[in-house]
């Protein structure tokens, strides 16, 4: 049941910015439900297929794409709103990631794989959606800038499989891991701190 939750909220979260990056772009209805559509399960899709879990899970539930759906019409009606808040686009964004972290690390151990495997199986679900939003709106994807993404989920995801290791209860362990990825990238972007850019590193 938390997975279903977790997995609908991620779906919302996404959808959500994935409308806004469309709307900034001043795209059609049906170029922002498509938007919105990638965003929310496309990191899911390429999950599904590197495990072999095919048809891929938006296929066998129809309820995603009613949740996309909806939210991609509540989302439209109250843009307005979503704008007056600055940092709307990056906290649906962050919210997103550290949800999809944990979806995806799930889907991995359902699928046996060692934890490492997990978790790049999460942070691919976290950030592929975005990767492909930011292609299609012609920018460079987020993960590959200076802000601290991918990076967050692999930490967010190691730090799930350190908890498990002690008496720690499943659940709260698996809600412990996605407000650590959510912390760590508000935190990362509220003080700046990024990876070395290669660039300025050959430089000095």
């Amino acid at each position: 049941m938390l997975y279903l939750v977790v997995d609908i909220l991620g779906t919302v979260a996404f959808a959500i910015s994935g409308v806004l990056v469309a709307m900034e772009k001043k795209l059609d209805l049906f170029g922002v439900f498509i938007i919105a559509f990638v965003t929310a399960v496309g990191g899911g899709t390429l999950r599904d297929l590197l495990i072999g879990n095919t048809p891929v899970g938006w296929m066998q539930a129809p309820i995603y794409l009613f949740v996309i759906l909806g939210t991609v019409i509540v989302a439209i009606f109250f843009v307005n709103q979503l704008k007056h808040f600055r940092k709307s686009l990056f906290l649906f964004d962050t919210i997103g990631i550290g949800l999809y972290t944990m979806v995806g690390i799930e889907k991995g151990i359902s699928a046996e794989l060692l934890p490492v495997m997990s978790i790049a199986l999460g942070t691919i679900t976290a950030s592929f959606g975005g990767v492909i939003r930011d292609i299609l709106c012609n920018e460079i994807p987020v993960i590959f800038r200076k802000e601290i993404y991918a990076t967050v989920c692999i930490l967010g995801g190691s730090f799930y499989f350190i908890l498990i290791q002690f008496p720690v209860d499943d659940t709260l362990a698996y809600i412990a891991a996605i407000l650590a990825i959510i912390i760590m990238r508000l935190v990362a972007v509220r003080f700046r701190i990024s990876l070395p850019n290669i660039y300025k590193c050959r430089r000095l």
